[in-house]
């Protein structure tokens, strides 16, 4: 006993630097961190971005390979980061470099992991200026200023709302752009629950959030599946909506045919690392906050099966008929989606306001729906400053107000960035291809790669069964550990071979695109940077306890 408080007081002394270190939190609840996970998952991905591949990929045709990449990429990659990020954080680890060298004992893997930190601060960057768009369309519903008119003034005022006309074009007004203002609101208002913490902060806003977004979703749902038939047009009906929804086979084609397209395999995998938060460092920061003995494996297959309900059922059935009720199936025909909505926010913003317009009660409809946007945002953009936060916390060993001083700053200038440089959303779409088709298919290839070979599948399914009410099924071992990166591998490479020459030149010929790089390249070096410090303090703390002849379990 004498060893071990004398260490113990070694470890807190001012000189090693341990003395501000922040004191370790854990979820207040089980049901708290089920939520707080499923709502970092749930976000825009499940609302805009899943009814846009929908409609891109002809309907049901897309959800054979998103079911597939559900449960060979979706679930495993999910029980793998919870299994890492509560083996390293009861061992006092919540940052994911932190989480990474601790799992594999390796000094080089802390700054892998610094690219989750890296990849969610440049999520949050650009996410932010989504965000505020939500909750502006949102005030323009509930005030009744959003206008009325053709499929033109909607798209103009997407251009408007979204800058799109050129750079610099928000900024022409001075700060008080109702975009910007949005932006800036809902900035404010994401740093003031992370300033909060993890229990009173994200804990407590996703208790009052998720549950308030599925019922906005389903008074939605409900009067979309109610609308019958208004225009009286033959093949107008929510029936034959809700047929192109699920037929497996897309308009024109057998399934054979449209499924030996590799693009919706790649389409499918990548909307479920999208939709799930795979590879962001999220899930495996939010676990090292759970306890030893909670149920890792129950929640988060809940938390990834309540993400697909979500976005496989509630929202592509809200989304995809109502659009095809009042526009008929020539506009949700894959090409006409490629060439007029650009995005996947053009079904969102342009062609919805179109619907709402011509619904009963729209305006009401159109600020639920967008109310709805807002909260599933704020779930997920509360989310990815965590794993920065707790870098802060632990590389320079600063207290929370500090932390989130330091990350409010990093991102706020990334956020202008976003903001300025927003003809054809440049800036955005850059920041969101190098996050949705680079970074998060390799950090989820490494963390899987930890679970089944780092620290074997022995030791990894003891840890996530422990305290579970659930078996994990043990074909689900060979998945974890061969399937799933053998995956992850053809899917990247078969992606890269397909995107890269061509996005190759686009980095050659635009400024923005270079600038763009080139401010994740210093958010990236700054992340080194302070992973450097944090394996400084680690190193020193292990020595101690070398030094002392302490056992892991003893401390």
């Amino acid at each position: 006993m004498p060893k071990l408080a004398q260490t113990q007081a070694i470890l807190s002394s001012p000189t090693v630097g341990f003395v501000n270190s922040p004191r370790k939190e854990n979820w207040a609840t089980q049901f708290g961190v089920i939520l707080a996970v499923t709502g970092s998952a749930v976000g825009l991905g499940n609302f805009l971005r899943f009814p846009g591949q929908v409609a891109t990929y002809g309907g049901g045709a897309f959800m054979i390979p998103y079911f597939v990449a559900f449960l060979l990429l979706g679930i495993p990659i999910a029980w793998a980061e919870w299994t890492i990020g509560r083996y390293a954080g009861v061992r006092g680890f919540n940052s994911a470099p932190g989480i990474f060298r601790c799992v594999t004992g390796k000094r080089g893997m802390a700054y892998c992991g610094s690219l989750c930190v890296t990849l969610t601060t440049i999520i949050f960057s650009y996410y932010i200026f989504i965000e505020g768009w939500c909750l502006l369309y949102a005030v323009r519903y509930l005030t009744g200023s959003i206008g009325s008119g053709s499929s033109e003034y909607f798209a103009a005022l997407f251009n408007q709302t979204s800058g799109m006309a050129g750079h610099g074009t928000l900024f022409q007004g001075g700060l008080l752009n109702p975009s910007l203002l949005g932006m800036f609101a809902c900035f404010a208002f994401n740093f003031f629950l992370i300033y909060r913490g993890v229990v009173k902060g994200i804990e407590w806003f996703c208790k009052l959030a998720l549950p308030a977004l599925l019922i906005c979703s389903f008074v939605i749902l409900f009067r979309v599946l109610t609308l019958g038939n208004p225009t009286g047009l033959p093949g107008q009906s929510v029936l034959d909506g809700l047929n192109f929804v699920w037929n497996p086979a897309a308009p024109g084609k057998t399934i054979l045919q449209t499924l030996s397209d590799p693009k919706i395999w790649l389409a499918g995998a990548g909307q479920v690392f999208f939709s799930l938060s795979l590879g962001f460092g999220v899930i495996c920061t939010y676990a090292s906050y759970t306890r030893r003995r909670d149920d890792i494996a129950l929640s988060s297959l809940t938390a990834a099966a309540g993400n697909g309900f979500c976005e496989a059922v509630v929202a592509v059935m809200m989304v995809v008929p109502a659009t095809f009720i009042f526009f008929g199936p020539a506009f949700l025909d894959p090409a006409f989606v490629k060439a007029n909505l650009g995005n996947s926010f053009g079904l969102g913003f342009q062609t919805l306001p179109n619907v709402f317009a011509q619904m009963p009660l729209g305006n009401f409809f159109g600020f639920l729906f967008f109310s709805l946007l807002f909260l599933a945002a704020v779930t997920s953009s509360i989310s990815t400053l965590q794993p920065g936060i707790a870098l802060l916390e632990e590389g320079l060993r600063l207290n929370r107000k500090a932390s989130v001083t330091i990350m409010g700053l990093i991102t706020l200038v990334g956020a202008c960035f976003t903001a300025y440089f927003t003809d054809k959303l440049t800036a955005l779409d850059t920041f969101d291809f190098w996050v949705a088709n680079i970074l998060i298919f390799i950090m989820a290839g490494v963390q899987v790669f930890m679970f089944g070979w780092v620290l074997g599948l022995k030791t990894s399914m003891a840890e996530l069964e422990r305290g579970a009410a659930i078996k994990i099924p043990r074909f689900y071992c060979f998945v974890m550990k061969y399937v799933s990166p053998l995956y992850l591998l053809v899917v990247f490479v078969a992606w890269a071979f397909l995107s890269m020459p061509d996005y190759l030149a686009v980095i050659r010929d635009n400024k923005v695109v270079q600038m763009s790089i080139g401010f994740m390249t210093l958010v990236m070096l700054f992340n080194f940077f302070v992973t450097a410090q944090a394996v400084t303090h680690w190193e020193k703390e292990d020595r101690l306890k070398q030094d002392a002849g302490l056992t892991e379990g003893e401390l």
